[in-house]
């Protein structure tokens, strides 16, 4: 019989799940379940109610005097492709009125059901090509710097360094994925142009970790997270930089934690950098007659609070008319990109992303921003299938182009 490891939850976790009050206010906010309302697994009320109840089959009263029940199989598959068609994007716990901390608490459940071995397959094939390749695609990782063959000129700092002020960490899909291209190429055109003192690892810079962290297998992501410190450690580096929200957030709050000791140097968003290079004045901007609207990232947004550095450098450029979508800052709808989602219901991932597109397009604006090269890649490919006359832009794109 297959046994829950509680440890998997923290106390306070624990806590949570007794605190959920049953009120379905999260229900609403769920961007995967409103476009696949036949399968309420997905909401964070029933992945609550699913994993109290394992818990008490296993470890509460009766089984401490009659012994544990074998959790049903049935339930627990369902409940697996609930937990598995989350998005992670964490707005059910922007609206809980009692302030369960639910991303983290998805991802340790996820962490339960690898245990069980109650997960879908192509995440085995995921934990193999990172840990053995050390990227997300499963290329070669030393053509981790292919993307930079087509610049005009390419910086020094691309290739040409071993110790540098700033470390720019590309991340996986700006490294492999030829829609992602152009973002890190805008970075660094506009590091070098403004006179930073950076550096990329090439070859030796690995995978954050972030996809199998949060796909509840955290611990084969430990041996990047110590090659990836002592790499930029031994660059000298002050700073990494990442326009990867994902690889942000892993950075900036897990790999403390993992390590048991803070990496030792600050780790900032692009647009973090960017918004502090142009209040020193090393950048500025043409005008643009442009009307923009701008999407949060999840991994940005609401699990790491950075909202207004993007849109700092967005109203840096003059000209420009910005307009905001419904939803926006905390309650932005997530692109349908993040979890792991498209992995296992690449159809879903559509949908999300198609409703967001639409937002966009209520807007009027003729170009929609965002600070993540996972949400442009998702957010253009729905355009291209709806039809949208829109444009999607990474912020570092137009902060290259306009740079005066």
């Amino acid at each position: 019989m297959a046994t829950l490891d509680t440890r998997r939850f923290t106390l306070m976790q624990l806590i949570e799940l007794d605190a959920c009050t049953r009120c379905g206010e999260c229900i609403k906010w769920c961007p995967t379940f409103a476009e696949k309302e036949d399968h309420d697994a997905i909401t964070p009320l029933r992945k609550i109610e699913a994993v109290q109840r394992f818990l008490n089959q296993q470890h509460g009263l009766r089984a401490r005097l009659f012994g544990p029940r074998p959790v049903d199989n049935q339930a627990l598959q369902s409940h697996s492709a609930g937990t598995y068609d989350c998005t992670l994007c964490g707005r059910c716990g922007v609206v809980c009125p009692v302030h369960i901390n639910t991303r983290s608490l998805w991802i340790a459940m996820r962490e339960m059901l690898v245990d069980l071995g109650a997960y879908p397959a192509q995440l085995d094939h995921l934990r193999e090509t990172i840990t053995t390749s050390y990227n997300l695609s499963g290329d070669p990782n030393d053509k981790r710097l292919i993307w930079s063959e087509n610049l005009p000129q390419v910086p020094e700092g691309v290739k040409g360094k071993s110790r540098a002020e700033v470390v720019y960490f590309v991340g996986c899909v700006s490294s492999f994925y030829p829609q992602s291209y152009s973002v890190p190429q805008s970075v660094v055109q506009v590091l070098e142009r403004a006179g930073v003192d950076f550096m990329t690892l090439g070859g030796e810079e690995w995978c954050c970790g972030f996809p199998l962290i949060i796909a509840g297998m955290g611990e084969a992501a430990v041996e990047s997270v110590r090659h990836n410190v002592e790499a930029v450690r031994r660059s000298g580096a002050k700073q990494l930089v990442t326009g990867c929200p994902s690889c942000y957030h892993t950075w900036k709050h897990d790999y403390a934690r993992i390590l048991g000791e803070p990496p030792g140097f600050e780790v900032l968003h692009v647009t973090e950098l960017l918004e502090q290079l142009i209040q020193a004045g090393r950048i500025s901007f043409r005008p643009s007659e442009d009307k923009i609207t701008y999407h949060d990232p999840c991994d940005l947004g609401r699990t790491s609070g950075v909202y207004e550095a993007p849109r700092n450098v967005i109203r840096a450029i003059p000209g420009i008319t910005f307009v905001e979508m419904e939803h926006h800052h905390e309650y932005a709808l997530c692109c349908g990109g993040g979890g792991d989602v498209e992995m296992a219901d690449a159809d879903l991932t559509a949908a999300v992303a198609a409703r967001r597109i639409a937002e966009a397009q209520a807007t009027g604006a003729t170009v929609l921003l965002s600070a993540c090269q996972q949400c442009k890649r998702t957010l253009a490919g729905a355009a291209r299938r709806e039809k949208a006359r829109i444009r999607v832009l990474d912020v570092t794109e137009l902060a290259a182009r306009q740079m005066a």
